[in-house]
């Protein structure tokens, strides 16, 4: 289910998912039908999507602050054009 959900190759899930689980981010555990598992965010698992969470952020407010500067240039010239 989470390889078709995230357009991948079983085999390529369970590839992330072990190198997930070898950093010790998730665990695993057995689903009620002993044919599935759940994965749960370990505490380093959370610390570190806190951290790319933090890293994405930083990366849009920068991205925002220079569209933001050319929208501002780009109005200055527009008006430069209309005198």
């Amino acid at each position: 289910m989470l390889a078709r959900e995230l357009g991948i190759s079983l085999g390529k899930a369970n590839y992330c998912l072990q190198a997930l689980l070898e950093k010790g981010w998730i665990k695993a555990k057995n689903s009620k039908n002993k044919m599935a598992y759940f994965y749960i965010l370990t505490p380093s698992g959370v610390e570190q999507k806190a951290r790319i969470t933090v890293d994405f952020l930083e990366a849009k407010m920068l991205e925002f602050g220079t569209l933001k500067q050319e929208i501002e240039e780009l109005i200055e010239e527009t008006k430069r054009f209309e005198s």
